[in-house]
């Protein structure tokens, strides 16, 4: 997972216009608060990412860049991307789940480090990405773990084609309309101007202030940001229309919400500053087959932020949990 090439990092501009932006984000001074708390510095919390075996196969068009680790007669688990990151950030829990189930992980077309422009960027379509990589990889009803973007595709996919799934472990992300979010998650839906000056900044400005908004423990290393900047360089323009089209997503998920018949385990971190948690409380009153956890001391990036409590969920979830719902 490292890179040949010499590491990429924030610039000192990046860094410059990520703190600018952060000024005017009044959630920062509860993220920062909590992060002073938690006693959260710049050394990484994991000085170098456990090894998970990348791999680009070829699908609908585009490149996809997936992980697999195979495990025979275990349960499938698929695991989809986060923004502004990828699947890279999963490493600190990939060994806990490798041990015990077929593991799959995928960057979505046009997220992470996968192929993929603006036709990508609604729910729908990411939602028909994820039954033709299923059948592609021939998973058979995996368990699917979707954080962020990931929940929007995991949605939309089972409700265009039901039963795709055997459960779904979904959080930190949108399928509830109005959505509670953040200030800087409104500035991106609502306003052109916030969208065309986030895509000027660039892939350093955008990971440097996810970076720090979205963790109140957990630091990256640079082979994760690395990742995460290589990933986005030069994409943020077309990232920007998943925003700009996050209410009309939001118009075909929030509807499918009563379709979906099948175990949901939600999650989300007390902490999120870019989607608020009344969201998981309003998506628990509105799913049939439900759980809640709200991970206390994490972040929107709260499987990073409690690795070892969100790996634990995910291992009792799926081996047993998933039954009881």
């Amino acid at each position: 997972m490292i890179p040949a090439t010499p590491l990429r990092r924030p610039s000192l501009l990046d860094k410059a216009i990520a703190s600018a932006l952060l000024l005017i984000t009044p959630e920062y001074r509860n993220v920062r608060r909590r992060q002073r708390g938690n006693g959260r510095s710049n050394t990484p919390t994991l000085a170098q990412p456990p090894a998970m075996p990348l791999e680009t196969i070829e699908l609908l068009g585009e490149r996809i860049r997936i992980a697999r680790q195979s495990r025979t007669g275990a349960p499938t688990v698929l695991l989809l991307c986060p923004l502004p990151q990828s699947i890279v950030a999963f490493a600190p829990i990939w060994t806990a789940l490798a041990e015990r189930f077929d593991l799959v992980a995928v960057d979505l077309p046009g997220f992470g480090g996968s192929s993929g422009g603006v036709g990508w960027m609604t729910f729908e379509a990411q939602g028909r990405f994820l039954a033709a990589l299923i059948a592609k990889l021939g998973l058979n009803k995996p368990h699917i773990v979707a954080p962020d973007v990931g929940m929007a595709a995991a949605v939309a996919g089972e409700a265009q084609h039901p039963g795709l799934a055997s459960s779904l472990m979904i959080g930190d992300g949108p399928a509830i309309a109005p959505s509670n979010n953040g200030s800087i998650i409104n500035k991106l839906v609502h306003s052109g101007f916030w969208r065309f000056m986030v895509a000027m900044a660039g892939a350093g400005t955008f990971v440097e202030a996810a970076n720090r908004l979205a963790y109140v423990s957990y630091t990256p290393n640079q082979i994760e940001v690395d990742d995460y900047i290589r990933s986005y360089a030069g994409r943020i323009g077309p990232i920007c229309r998943w925003f700009r089209d996050y209410p009309r997503s939001l118009a075909t998920t929030d509807p499918a919400l009563a379709q979906l018949d099948l175990p949901v385990q939600l999650f989300w971190g007390r902490h999120d500053a870019l989607l608020n948690v009344e969201n998981a409380t309003r998506l628990q009153q509105r799913l049939h087959r439900v759980r809640l956890e709200v991970l206390e001391n994490a972040g929107h990036f709260s499987y990073q932020d409690d690795a070892k409590t969100f790996a634990d969920l995910v291992i009792r979830w799926v081996e047993h949990d998933h039954r009881t719902v």
